[in-house]
């Protein structure tokens, strides 16, 4: 059919820039690591033009850097990126419940809001076991579907990303600690209550006291 290869060359970009993700949130392509297009493809099995499309969506969400001549490098983020994120998160957030989004939140259907328990559910469930690789996926996709309530992809986009930015400077530093049981933030059923009784100044103190326990916990981590 017409424009065949041009849609299977898409979701090859996709997957390939899915995969890679996953990889550098958790870890496996660790902050500072150097490849180049050919390794990829190689380790896909996919010709060159899908992972060099892939790569690039990922400079742009700021996850790897482009070396002149050398490749790629996964970006290495420090602790002053990693305020600078919290305070991002809360701003963000500070906007859902505060401005003209906070509206669209509040009037999200029972459909959406049950999607949103679910995956709170699922991610406390993980956080209080000390679940790290099962936190990462379930914990992106609740705060994922929670800002997609607010219909506006342009906040929930920027959010994600953020969000995903995080992860990748916490985690190096989460696996060095021996067990994470009763340790990581667990607050997610209490935010999705708070959300659906439209009780923003609720949902605002649980986010504040998140942001407040991820800074303590990670500042300990890098002393």
């Amino acid at each position: 059919m017409p424009g065949s290869e041009a849609v299977r060359r898409t979701t090859l970009r996709s997957q390939i820039a899915d995969a890679l993700r996953d990889e550098v949130i958790a870890a496996r392509l660790p902050a500072g690591r150097q490849f180049t297009v050919k390794e990829i493809a190689e380790q896909y099995g996919v010709s060159a033009t899908p992972v060099r499309e892939a790569l690039l969506d990922l400079c742009s969400q700021g996850l790897l850097d482009v070396e002149l001549h050398k490749g790629y490098r996964v970006r290495e983020f420090t602790y002053a990126d990693f305020r600078g994120m919290v305070e991002a998160r809360a701003l963000i957030v500070e906007g859902i419940f505060r401005r003209s989004a906070g509206r669209a939140l509040c009037e999200a259907t029972p459909a959406a809001l049950a999607s949103v328990r679910r995956r709170a559910e699922e991610a406390s469930r993980a956080a209080l076991a000390g679940d790290l690789d099962i936190l990462i996926g379930y914990d992106l996709r609740f705060w994922r579907e929670l800002a997609g309530l607010v219909g506006n992809p342009y906040i929930s986009d920027f959010f994600d990303r953020v969000r995903v930015q995080s992860w990748i400077f916490t985690v190096p530093l989460l696996r060095r600690v021996p067990t994470l049981r009763g340790r990581l933030w667990h607050g997610h059923g209490e935010l999705v209550e708070a959300v659906a009784a439209q009780d923003a100044a609720t949902a605002e103190s649980i986010i504040a006291a998140y942001n407040e326990h991820s800074v303590a916990l990670i500042s300990g981590l890098t002393e």
